[in-house]
């Protein structure tokens, strides 16, 4: 059975709360991070957590927009995104993890493609990497996902970004973790 893209955000939760469900204890900020699918369905803000900002990684424009800040990083379809060491899939993942350096990107931050899973378990997945979350855990968190997910895949897109230092050479590590972990907002669990 195909995910409904119809109701409201699909594959849509909140990373820290999930994580802790997963570890039983708080490893990342509950209210940080948001994922999910397609949100062309969502009528009001509250149902996706009421972010800050939005991180589209559609090909195409979402078509409902709220009145909220938008950042747009398309991938081909072509393009396997699951092979991070592929030049076009590193530069879009150093593009999306550069963002997270800015002190002006509002909390809190929901990451988005057309499932929730694919494009969105990888930046997800690099972004926990680079907070140091467990690879277990992380891959655990993308296996929650509805629809066609496969430990191999994640696996393989996170082998590819082991070395994370050099695979970022162009963003500064500490700010994205310092910025995702310790900036303070009226969700916060930390």
């Amino acid at each position: 059975m195909g995910l409904n893209y119809t109701e409201g955000c699909v594959n849509f939760r909140d990373v820290g709360e999930y994580l802790q469900l997963i570890t039983n204890e708080l490893v990342f900020p509950k209210g940080r991070l948001y994922r999910g699918g397609s949100i062309d369905h969502v009528k009001e803000l509250s149902e996706i957590g009421t972010p800050g900002s939005v991180i589209s990684l559609r090909n195409g424009e979402d078509y409902h927009q709220f009145d909220l800040d938008y950042y747009h990083f398309p991938m081909a379809n072509k393009v396997e995104k699951y092979h991070t060491g592929q030049k076009e899939v590193r530069r879009w993942l150093n593009d999306i993890i550069r963002l997270f350096e800015s002190p002006e990107l509002k909390y809190p931050v929901l990451v988005h493609c057309l499932s929730g899973k694919d494009r969105t378990g990888i930046v997800v997945a690099a972004l926990l990497m680079i907070c140091g979350i467990e690879r277990e855990v992380i891959i655990e968190e993308y296996m929650l996902s509805e629809g066609k997910v496969d430990r191999a895949l994640i696996s393989k897109s996170m082998n590819g970004m082991t070395h994370l230092q050099g695979y970022f050479h162009k963003v500064d590590l500490s700010l994205v973790r310092n910025n995702l972990l310790l900036q303070k907002n009226r969700n916060d669990g930390f």
